[in-house]
């Protein structure tokens, strides 16, 4: 019996699923971020510990992981030499195929089929497959980029409680209550965002779409302009020829009631989950082959 062990590691969390060639579930796993930011050495151990986890549940012994085939989508794993500096390090599998998050996402929406996905979570990316061709539209990194995340909402509810506390711009709720987490003390923010990574800014997204949702005037104006960015990555993507496109990330369902009625009406539900993806670059048989 084949073994596959998808994987799908980004800037929040890091999960796996490992199944049989009929799609059965045998273990799964799951722990923290895991991207390319936090170092290979770090990245590599985080990779290990959730892949072990699933291969514990499923009690298999080190020979049965040696036969195990991995897909795994990482976050950042394109920066230049990521990839290469992973493959060097030791993994115990009888083969690893490794590409980014964003592409195991689209071939689960789509399970391998041509499709695009717009990825809303601790960052934002989107990805469209054509044929053999791929295509990414954004996700360069948070600050300068990442729009419409859950990163992105973040950084603009800091920096609005910022200018709240020190009277450059009106206190609201919102405000406020970010402000409260720091003791309504500005070192202490100041402190936090010296070694602030984008898991934590996006720690806030929830915070901002409750406000938001509430009437919370700045936090309507945050949410607005970030579905701005969404529309426009959706307009992009199938201006660059997508035929049909699907949202995903822990943001996209929140978002998708502040995007207008004419966009909404192009995106589709995907067929599949990022694991679902990672399980078939792994190279485990389509349901439709």
């Amino acid at each position: 019996m084949a073994l596959y062990l998808g994987v799908d590691a980004g800037g929040s969390h890091c999960r796996a699923r490992l199944t049989d060639d009929t799609g059965k579930v045998l273990g799964t796993g799951q722990s923290g971020p895991a991207n390319t930011r936090m170092g290979v050495e770090p990245l590599h151990a985080r990779l290990l510990e959730t892949c072990t986890q699933a291969t514990t549940m499923a009690s298999l012994s080190a020979a049965d992981v040696a036969k195990v085939h991995v897909g795994m989508g990482i976050a950042g794993i394109n920066r230049m030499g990521a990839k290469a500096k992973l493959r060097a390090l030791p993994f115990p599998f009888a083969s690893l195929a490794l590409t980014s998050d964003a592409v195991i996402a689209n071939l689960g929406a789509h399970m391998g089929a041509d499709g695009a996905t717009l990825i809303l979570g601790t960052g934002s990316v989107g990805i469209i497959k054509l044929g053999e061709d791929s295509i990414s539209i954004g996700g360069y990194g948070f600050p300068i980029s990442d729009e419409g995340s859950g990163a992105a909402l973040g950084l603009s509810a800091i920096r609005h409680a910022l200018r709240a506390l020190d009277g450059r711009s009106r206190s609201t709720p919102l405000s406020q209550e970010v402000t409260r987490q720091f003791d309504h003390v500005t070192a202490r923010m100041v402190a936090w965002m010296d070694e602030a990574t984008p898991a934590d800014y996006a720690t806030f997204a929830p915070l901002v779409m409750d406000y938001a949702e509430n009437g919370d005037e700045i936090a309507r104006s945050i949410v607005s302009e970030a579905a701005g960015h969404v529309e426009r990555f959706i307009e992009t993507i199938f201006a660059r020829g997508a035929t049909r496109l699907c949202l995903a990330g822990g943001l996209s369902s929140r978002m998708k009631p502040w995007l207008r009625a004419r966009i909404v009406d192009k995106v589709s539900p995907p067929l599949g989950d990022p694991l679902d993806g990672a399980l078939l670059l792994a190279g485990r048989p389509s349901p439709t082959d």
